[in-house]
């Protein structure tokens, strides 16, 4: 994918469809990367701004996207857990020509009748919000039906988002020329959401 450009701010016709559009991409990216990678962000950047600034890129750009996803660098290896990727989003900030982000990541899910298993876990530390998060994580980490997922999480400055899980399949389940699976859920990573939100409302450095 090509580097970030700065680029004066266009309106998207169809901030939905185009948020869409980006993460399946995004998707497409982080498939062909494999699993257990570390989080990376996407800033969405206008496709007609592109391929102006560049019109070599031409063949590589979606046809008839309007916004196409420029990766960055992956995070640093400590930016892991819950509350450290919190501390790193908080400090992200975007130039104007950037109409929106995405944020890839792994996770682990777990069934609904896990829930228990959880609740019992962090009962005891919930005045300690760290303490929680790491019982929480330990107890996932180790439940026999736990599954890693890939979460992506989009916005745009409109206000549009949206988050989609992908299921990593198991052994048997697996298809190299099958479709990307991807889920959505009610209030599927509000907190992430609006974090990323957050860092397109800060002022560039």
């Amino acid at each position: 994918m090509p580097e970030a450009l700065k680029l004066l701010p266009v309106t998207v016709a169809n901030p939905a469809s185009a948020l869409y559009r980006c993460i399946r991409e995004v998707a497409e990216y982080a498939d062909a990367e494999g699993w257990d990678r570390p989080p990376q962000m996407f800033a969405l950047v206008p496709t007609l701004d592109l391929v102006a600034a560049e019109p070599s890129l031409q063949d590589e750009l979606d046809d008839g996207s309007e916004l196409t996803p420029v990766a960055q660098e992956p995070f640093p290896d400590d930016v892991t857990g819950e509350f450290a990727l919190d501390e790193f989003l908080s400090t992200t900030s975007w130039p104007d020509s950037v109409i929106g982000c995405v944020l890839v990541q792994q996770i682990l899910v777990l069934p609904p009748d896990a829930e228990e298993a959880l609740d019992d876990a962090m009962l005891p530390v919930l005045t300690d919000r760290d303490a929680a998060g790491r019982a929480a994580r330990d107890t996932a980490a180790t439940h026999p039906d736990r599954r890693d997922a890939r979460l992506f999480a989009g916005v745009l400055r409109d206000g549009t988002s949206l988050a989609l899980l992908q299921v990593r399949p198991a052994a048997d389940e697996e298809d190299p020329f099958g479709d990307i699976d991807l889920r959505t859920y009610p209030d599927l990573a509000n907190d992430i959401v609006a974090a990323l939100r957050n860092t397109l409302e800060q002022d560039p450095e």
